[in-house]
């Protein structure tokens, strides 16, 4: 099991992942459903939440990509959605430039 800081204790485990069918469309091709069962979609969103956690003034896309190499943007970015529809991470409302030029919206941990 990975280990996990304090922004994550182990009684919010089973808030975190979500089923493979949920990643992928009836029409999608056999490939996509495959790799949707091959993504560890807990570990993975604890990770994401872990990062943003360590930003209290928010970050961007492209600080969590930074900090998750292993990872393409391809596989974090889904996450933010869940995270959020979860309640476990909040949009701000700001944008921050990232490395590519563009804008993107700013994440943090939500604070009740």
């Amino acid at each position: 099991m990975a280990k996990h800081d304090w922004h994550t204790p182990d009684l919010f485990g089973d808030s975190f992942g979500s089923p493979a069918k949920t990643h992928v469309r009836n029409k999608d091709p056999i490939t996509s459903k495959l790799a949707a069962k091959s993504i560890d979609s807990k570990t993975l969103e604890m990770r994401v939440y872990d990062v943003i956690c360590k930003f209290p003034r928010g970050c961007i896309s492209d600080d969590v990509v930074r900090m998750i190499p292993e990872h393409g943007v391809q596989t974090i970015s889904p996450r933010y959605a869940k995270l959020i529809k979860k309640g476990f991470i909040e949009d701000t409302g700001e944008q921050r430039q990232g490395a590519a030029g563009r804008m993107q919206r700013v994440m943090r941990r939500k604070v009740d």
